[in-house]
């Protein structure tokens, strides 16, 4: 950890000249929209996930534009914890699946890519089926 002494900031025994302030560990953040995005693409995998809806009016607005984006139709949250994050995601499934096998196949889908490619835990995962299309 580095620590202030007059003018210099030592940060693992090294000393750096002209630097007042301590030096933050190194650590790495994933964006709330990079995290989004990550769960957008990994809803898309499950079979039976048509496409997502809209989770606001700007999602609304973007989808009319022609603006589609992966993050669409994903809710990020975080906790109290870096760590953990709430997830909500309004999905359009296809016509004739077991919607709730679909569900919970979403859910842990989201759960395992959150996991391995972020290193953030998702709980609770909702999820919101905000329609059934036909293709």
């Amino acid at each position: 950890m580095a620590r202030q002494k007059s003018g210099m900031a030592e940060v693992n025994g090294k000393k750096r000249p002209g630097e007042d302030a301590p030096i933050a560990k190194d650590r790495i953040e994933v964006s709330d929209g990079a995290l989004a995005t990550l769960i957008g693409l990994a809803a898309h995998e499950v079979p039976g996930v048509v496409g997502m809806a809209p989770a606001n009016l700007r999602d609304g607005f973007k989808r009319i534009l022609g603006h589609a984006q992966a993050d669409a139709g994903v809710e990020v949250e975080r906790s109290e914890s870096p760590t953990q994050v709430l997830t909500t995601l309004h999905v359009v499934v296809a016509y004739g699946v077991n919607i709730p096998a679909v569900a919970e196949s979403i859910r842990e889908r989201v759960k395992y890519a959150a996991r391995t490619y972020a290193g953030i835990e998702i709980e609770p995962v909702r999820v919101i089926v905000a329609g059934v299309s036909r293709g």
